[in-house]
């Protein structure tokens, strides 16, 4: 049996504007070269679910970074985080790129990171990993998981959040994967197919996949959302995505 040994602990980043942030880093223990993912949390914000998603990442072989995007919230747990959020209108989207790349940053120069960034993000992260793929630097690969907000009517946009990651669809620099439950409604099938026809009209390196009996936050095993069939066959398109583009 070949040995198994991954290190997780909380580290520091200087996000937007230098603030300091933390967040969750696992890794595999080794020299590696691995390569780094960024995983962008949910609204409900920097929680054990999706630090046990990094460490999943860690046992297949990335260096995976979970960013607490609410840290500035300064609550007690990320519930009252996440209402302090959502009364104040959603995360601020120049705040929050700032902060994603800082997490890319701070993966690139470790070394024991092959150089190789994907970025994941699930529900509102998911909007955000759209959005960072169309406005960063240093993404090798992007899965925007049901991403809520990709698309928005313009009475759904805010000062935080002024303008939808689709419309920033001519400027993605790297292939994404997107990941949709039929029974979602936000994003619904159509504002999934509307993603879909913005990818291919760019000439975008893309592929799309919404699972039957699915809606939104699928993945979440902590969640009355969570379906089996769709999280393990969208698990190994993740891999299989990352493996392509990662390695």
């Amino acid at each position: 049996m070949s040995y198994e040994s991954m290190f997780a602990e909380t580290v520091y980043l200087r996000g937007h504007q230098g603030d300091q942030i933390d967040a969750y880093l696992a890794r595999p223990l080794g020299a590696g070269p691995y390569p780094g993912v960024v995983i962008i949390h949910h609204m409900p914000g920097w929680d054990e679910a999706h630090k046990e998603i990094g460490r999943k990442f860690a046992h297949h072989g990335y260096v995976a970074i979970v960013p607490n995007l609410q840290f500035r919230e300064g609550k007690a747990t990320p519930e009252e985080n996440s209402a302090s959020i959502r009364a104040a209108g959603g995360m601020p989207d120049d705040r929050t790129m700032g902060d994603v790349q800082a997490a890319i940053d701070y993966l690139r120069a470790l070394p024991y990171v092959s150089g190789k960034v994907g970025v994941i993000g699930y529900c509102s992260g998911g909007r955000q990993a759209y959005l960072a793929a169309c406005r960063l630097r240093g993404i090798d690969a992007v899965i925007p998981c049901y991403p809520g907000g990709a698309v928005a009517k313009p009475e759904e946009l805010t000062p935080r959040q002024p303008v939808a990651p689709i419309e920033f669809t001519k400027d993605l620099q790297c292939p994404m994967l997107c990941l949709f439950g039929i029974e979602d409604k936000r994003p619904s099938p159509a504002d999934a197919a509307r993603i879909e026809e913005a990818l291919r009209k760019f000439g975008k390196t893309y592929e799309c996949h919404t699972y039957e009996n699915a809606g939104h936050s699928f993945f979440s095993v902590d969640r009355p959302t969570y379906r089996v069939h769709a999280a393990m066959d969208g698990w190994k398109k993740v891999f299989a995505w990352f493996g392509k583009y990662l390695r």
